[in-house]
């Protein structure tokens, strides 16, 4: 996702210091090490990582610590009754960024993607690497090969539908993808999933960008209050990472629990929607 502008010239950059923060957060680098390491003057990286993460760079390494998910939890924490009821997702989507999404029927998702063509591509992004999947109804997956690698990530992602047909076409669903990281236009969803892992997804979409909710809120909102491993399950298996919000549902202890694509990943997606939130109030 790349081009001659400024913008995208600098959201490289971005991303590649937000890759670096997360990958050196236990050594606390000092702001002089992390433009050094992107190849820009202190003051200068400074200036641009505010106006594109929201905060300074050290603010966004504060974000970055383990117990900044109780925080979160503590003053962020949603109950999702009225819009999940209200069937709407978060008013607050990043960069006025708007989800249009349709789920598969039943019927369709125990074919296993028998009759579909899914495009798929390889990009980059402000948590590193992403492998995007599509069809022309929109989005279906979207995976992290940070942790696990391309070859991984690939075969985690044709296990859910053995029997579609993948074919290499990144610029098929290049204009959601960028629209997914704030490239502007909108992203568009198709999901595929069992009706209890819909549902679980429905109500991941209702999570308002910079809060959190517990696997036993959302068991509770869905009606299944004694679920709570069934819908932690269905977190884990959500295929499309960051558009439906795996990232914001945590134990309620308070703990990070777990994630599909690496701790990481959603640490940084945390930390990264934290700033943003702050540098809107």
């Amino acid at each position: 996702m790349t081009d001659a502008s400024p913008n995208a010239f600098h959201y490289d950059l971005m991303a590649a210091a937000l890759r670096y923060l997360e990958d050196h957060a236990e050594d606390n680098p000092s702001l002089d090490q992390v433009a050094a390491a992107i190849g820009m003057s202190p003051a200068h990286f400074q200036r641009v990582f505010s106006q594109w993460v929201g905060v300074s760079p050290k603010r966004y390494q504060q974000y970055l610590a383990l117990d900044h998910a109780k925080t979160l939890l503590r003053d962020r924490f949603t109950v999702l009754d009225a819009t999940y009821e209200a069937g709407m997702s978060s008013p607050g989507r990043l960069h006025d960024l708007f989800v249009r999404w349709e789920a598969m029927s039943p019927g369709a998702y125990a074919a296993k993607g028998a009759g579909l063509t899914i495009s798929y591509g390889f990009f980059d992004t402000p948590f590193g690497e992403a492998l995007a999947m599509g069809t022309d109804r929109g989005l279906c997956g979207l995976a992290f090969t940070a942790e696990t690698g391309r070859d991984a990530a690939m075969a985690d992602m044709q296990s859910r539908w053995p029997e579609a047909a993948y074919v290499p076409n990144p610029s098929a669903i290049e204009h959601w993808v960028r629209a997914a990281f704030g490239e502007g236009g909108e992203a568009q969803l198709l999901m595929i999933g069992a009706p209890f892992q819909i549902k679980v997804w429905e109500a991941l979409l209702t999570i308002p960008t910079g809060h959190v909710t517990t696997y036993g809120e959302i068991a509770r909102v869905i009606g299944a209050p004694k679920a709570v491993r069934a819908v932690g399950t269905a977190v884990g298996r959500n295929p499309i990472s960051w558009l439906i919000p795996c990232h914001r549902a945590m134990r309620k202890s308070g703990g990070l629990g777990g994630y599909h694509w690496g701790l990481p990943v959603k640490r940084a997606m945390l930390a990264w929607e934290s700033a943003r939130v702050e540098a809107a109030e």
